[in-house]
């Protein structure tokens, strides 16, 4: 995205080619921010599972002294941070503008198709000898933020707009895109790119295709990627390459007016403790500048077909087996950047076939509302229809699965025949449909199950009780598995909330480790974490607007609010406030279920007695909050109490299966996290029946359970009267015996 500084410097530039404007100064329509993503300093993005650069095993240990610099250097005003328009535009807004300006535009699927105002306008040639111009540029009707396929050149919807200004002001038609594509915000950026290009292709010169590997060398790659079933000629068609020094394998990013190489992504495996293989991706650039849709070189212009994929390896056994065009998106199934719908507007009909679980499942469907549903079909999962490679491995026919994929849209639901595969795959995949699991709180997994999708929960505690600080390790946690999240602290400051979000990450206090604080805030930044930029009290229509605008931009599927109470004082004052929060509550309801994305609001409760605990009762306003709400949590906090097990998590309510419990929490202040505490009865259970076995082992069990706090002389062992039932029998037994 370009600022208005760019533009500025754009128009001075424009002034020595005769394209730019010779009288008045450019201008950039006023924007206000509303949410960004965390910004902290990158790394290298090459490391081995112990975290030590791959440079380190690359030519000798040679490290660049610009990239991997030790000194911090802070970003300000960086690109990845978002704006977004206080009056967001519409698709009708973009129209009547591109026909007020008399630029020629048609309709497609997610854009709005125009003739490319960066370079000379081309045309070619229809059947029957007439020619009609190219339409190169495309809009989207969602954003208004604009692509060239020809130049690469793209910005958002004001930029476009100032640029048709200079163009009419000084009556050109077009703009060289080589100024355009020349222009820098700062002096770092254009060298980290640089450095990245450079660290692309080292990398790329420097691993080798299959072929070239011996024979008995290829065999075990192919092996350890699960590629055996695919074939010399596929591998060399799509590009593949083996990096040795890192063993991964290598995947192209081939873009641009010339096809030159953009990026790579690295695929690694890797084995647990248990011995199970686990797959890492690596790219250069970095994930959120990678735009690389895998095969897009081999699709040819006339192409009106193609299969979306969420891997490569998948991508080259759907057009191994069936021949038909095939892409794979970047990040998977976590999320289909806006960037690279430009490419995909192409097509009439778009399969995707994205893997073989629920979560793929649920992208496909969330996906095709933005590649527009009336083209889209999908590959139900299942077990005769996995994951492509998978597919292929067991010898499927892969071209009947694409055939009988099935429309993501439908007029209605007439009977239980359009609902049969859809029970059938909540029966046949109940793990999966019960959601994500959290991996910090195993009794949360127990009672709700896990995190699902186009749900609505809703949070209360006493105030002072950690509301806050429970929920973004909650957050966190997701956040942590893949979770797209957006946060809305209306509360606290982001600056605050990033803090104890990465102490949380880290597990210690970074305050007191300062020279470790790069380290983790580049792994944190990794993470699919964005946050709104407001604070205090806030309109709910323009909060519902931000957040309609995330989940198109980064396929957000979980929001956080904290807290209701904020976007109450923005509404009219003459509205009992019962109703103003009734309203505000159904909107969540609503954005949640449209949006297949799950909703976690913040509700202050009534004022209780110190001495009663919460009800659900207590949330303040009336019964409509835990109506609507899927899921209920409630912190409960005993002030009276001041030793450990003073806090408790209550599920008051679960709609998914029903149940409901509590379970204890116990805070750690250095880390800022909370954790249910062992369970002490089974330890000393499992202590008294060791000590009726052997009192010796007993004696020595006890002491290093209370963690050896003062060494003490060993003592005899204990008379065995102390231990009763059946046992004292047997000691008995054995005493007359001896």
């Amino acid at each position: 995205m370009w600022t208005g500084r760019f533009l500025r410097v754009a128009a001075s530039l424009l002034k020595g080619t005769g394209c730019g404007p010779s009288g008045p100064k450019l201008w950039q329509i006023p924007t206000k921010r509303y949410f960004s993503r965390l910004l902290v300093p990158q790394r290298s993005v090459l490391q081995d599972s112990a975290g030590i650069p791959s440079w380190c095993y690359l030519y000798g240990g040679w490290k660049p002294k610009v990239l991997f610099a030790l000194c911090r250097t802070l970003k300000k005003d960086t690109k990845s941070t978002i704006d977004f328009p206080a009056h967001p535009v519409t698709v009708t807004d973009i129209k009547q503008y591109l026909r007020s300006k008399d630029v020629p535009f048609h309709d497609g699927y997610s854009c709005l198709h125009a003739p490319s105002i960066f370079g000379e306008s081309k045309s070619y040639v229809l059947e029957g000898g007439r020619k009609e111009s190219s339409y190169s540029m495309f809009i989207d009707k969602t954003t208004g933020q604009f692509l060239c396929k020809e130049s690469l050149v793209e910005g958002s919807w004001e930029d476009l707009q100032d640029c048709l200004e200079v163009m009419q002001k000084e009556g050109q038609t077009w703009i060289s895109p080589d100024v355009l594509l020349s222009y820098s915000q700062t002096l770092e950026e254009q060298e980290e790119r640089e450095m990245e290009l450079k660290e692309v292709h080292r990398i790329w010169s420097s691993s080798v295709t299959l072929s070239d590997l011996l024979e008995e060398e290829a065999q075990l790659v192919k092996t350890m990627f699960q590629i055996n079933k695919l074939t010399s000629a596929t591998l060399k068609k799509f590009g593949i390459r083996f990096f040795k020094p890192t063993k991964s394998l290598v995947f192209p990013w081939f873009s641009g007016r010339d096809a030159s190489l953009r990026g790579i992504k690295l695929l690694s495996a890797g084995t647990k403790d248990d011995g199970q293989v686990v797959y890492t991706e690596a790219t250069v650039p970095k994930p959120s500048n990678y735009h690389n849709l895998f095969g897009l070189p081999l699709v040819g212009r006339k192409d009106t077909e193609v299969v979306l994929t969420g891997s490569e390896i998948d991508s080259m056994a759907v057009s191994q087996a069936t021949g038909l065009p095939t892409l794979a998106l970047p990040r998977g199934v976590s999320c289909l950047p806006p960037v690279l719908l430009p490419y995909l507007e192409q097509f009439k009909k778009v399969t995707l076939w994205l893997g073989g679980d629920m979560r793929s499942w649920e992208a496909s469907k969330i996906f095709s509302r933005k590649l527009g549903l009336k083209r889209c079909s999908l590959v139900r999962p299942g077990e005769f229809q996995p994951c492509p490679s998978e597919a292929l491995v067991r010898g499927r026919n892969l071209a009947r699965i694409v055939k009988a994929s099935i429309p993501a849209a439908h007029k209605s639901i007439v009977s239980f025949k359009q609902l049969r595969e859809d029970v059938y795959g909540e029966l046949a995949n109940i793990e999966q449909v019960a959601g994500i699991k959290w991996a910090r709180f195993p009794e949360l997994n127990r009672l709700l199950k896990g995190h699902r999708n186009g749900e609505l929960t809703v949070f209360t505690g006493p105030t002072g009780s950690g509301k806050t600080t429970f929920i973004s390790e909650y957050a966190l946690d997701l956040c942590m598995q893949g979770v797209n999240t957006l946060w809305g602290s209306f509360e606290i400051k982001n600056v605050r909330l990033a803090k104890i979000m990465l102490t949380q990450f880290a597990m210690q206090r970074l305050e007191e480790n300062l020279e470790q604080y790069d380290s983790w805030a580049d792994k944190f930044e990794e993470l699919p974490l964005y946050f709104m930029t407001f604070h205090g009290q806030q309109n709910v229509k323009t909060v519902l607007e931000t957040m309609q605008h995330a989940v198109y931009l980064y396929d957000i599927s979980h929001v956080v609010i904290d807290n209701l109470q904020f976007m109450m004082g923005q509404e009219n004052l003459s509205v009992d406030k019962f109703a103003v929060q009734d309203h505000i509550i159904g909107a969540f309801r609503k954005f949640a279920t449209n949006n297949s994305c799950h909703v976690t609001l913040i509700i202050h409760p009534r004022k209780e007695e110190d001495d009663k605990e919460l009800q659900t009762a207590s949330i303040f306003g009336t019964a409509k909050a835990s109506q609507e709400a899927d899921n209920v949590l409630i912190l409960q906090e005993k002030k009276l109490v001041t030793c450990p097990g003073r806090r408790s998590l209550q599920v008051a309510k679960n709609r998914f299966d029903g149940d409901v419990g509590v379970f204890p929490l116990e805070f750690n202040k250095t880390t800022l996290t909370f954790s249910s505490p062992v369970k002490r009865k089974q330890k000393l259970r499992k202590v008294k029946l060791e000590k009726t076995e052997n009192p010796e082992q007993t004696e020595v069990a006890e002491t290093k359970e209370r963690a050896e706090k003062v060494p003490k002389p060993a003592k005899a062992p204990k008379a065995p009267r102390s231990v009763k039932g059946a046992s004292v029998g047997k000691s008995e037994e054995g005493k007359n015996q001896q």
